[in-house]
């Protein structure tokens, strides 16, 4: 089983390709990704690596967290799953009742 890779502190010019080489050393990489602003494409300066077995993940873990790239020191460590999001507004209470009629009471 693949696992997911957390690469932050990225320097804003780093690309997909960079991070490809970097792991490439420790395993099989099956995807690199850093994560773009959607606004303004500009990077955010964090991306995702996955790695064709967890042997290779963690060798790149140990290998790589704390390590230069470019002008930065990078942190590199298993990407944990992202939260679950409410689907609705607000604390999720009932949307149809305003703010307004607690104060009608």
């Amino acid at each position: 089983m693949a696992t997911r890779i957390y690469v932050g502190n990225l320097s804003y010019n780093a690309d997909n390709e960079q991070l490809i080489q970097l792991f490439a050393p420790y395993g099989e990489v099956v995807e690199a990704m850093i994560v773009m602003d959607r606004v303004s494409g500009q990077s955010k300066g964090f991306g995702f690596v996955q790695m064709s077995s967890d042997e290779a993940a963690q060798a790149a873990i140990a290998g790589l967290n704390g390590t230069q790239l470019g002008d930065r020191t990078i942190t590199v460590n298993e990407a944990k799953p992202r939260p679950e999001r409410s689907s609705g507004y607000g604390s999720g209470g009932d949307s149809r009742r305003s703010s307004r009629d607690d104060y009608r009471r």
